[in-house]
């Protein structure tokens, strides 16, 4: 009776370290898993940090050539009503 039992708890002590290491298996492959989860935000979130960061570029560069197509457009306005001015007193003498 006495070698059953001891059997007995060699046997649960056998079947609760093999549960232990699938836990502690289970515990590392979770870890490992979040780990690269994290890794995959971080990369994410450089990224859509550079392209914020090339949007505002983009968007500065098209500001600058509205203003620049704005004072274009006033310079070719100004000729135009010097030319028509030009041609009136040409037309009228």
């Amino acid at each position: 009776m006495r070698k059953l039992t001891i059997a007995g708890f060699a046997l649960a002590t056998v079947l609760t370290a093999g549960c232990a290491t699938t836990d502690q298996g289970a515990i590392d492959e979770a870890s490992a898993t979040a780990t690269s989860a994290e890794q995959t935000a971080d990369n994410a979130m450089s990224t859509a940090n550079t392209a914020q960061s090339r949007a505002n570029s983009a968007m500065q560069k098209a500001d600058e050539a509205l203003a620049a197509a704005k004072a274009a457009q006033r310079s070719a306005d100004e000729a135009n009503e010097r030319a028509r001015r030009m041609l009136e007193r040409s037309s009228q003498k």
